[in-house]
């Protein structure tokens, strides 16, 4: 299977690392090259993560890193994963 980045997923990863880089440019690097790594090995077993708190279709996975979570839709069909989501996770956002 191939990952697809959308657009709105790089937009939000590019905005937290220029967020992390203003305090340290370093961590921010490292933050987005672990990051994307973590992304890259989905393909192996994407079923291994954990079905989306946000979306009720078993396709949709959370993949949570450092605190963030990173949502993913597995298409079986046309053999992609699609990166869409960026966020903060929060215990209880309210």
């Amino acid at each position: 299977m191939k990952i697809k980045l959308t657009s709105s997923f790089k937009n939000s990863l590019n905005s937290q690392v220029r967020y992390i880089a203003k305090d340290k440019p370093s961590a921010a690097r490292f933050f987005k090259n672990d990051l994307l790594n973590k992304i890259r090995n989905i393909p192996q077993m994407p079923y291994s993560y954990r079905k989306s708190i946000f979306f009720e279709d078993k396709e949709i996975r959370d993949l949570v890193f450092k605190g963030y979570v990173i949502v993913f839709r597995i298409n079986k069909l046309k053999e992609i994963i699609e990166v869409f989501g960026f966020a903060k996770y929060q215990e209880n956002p309210f």
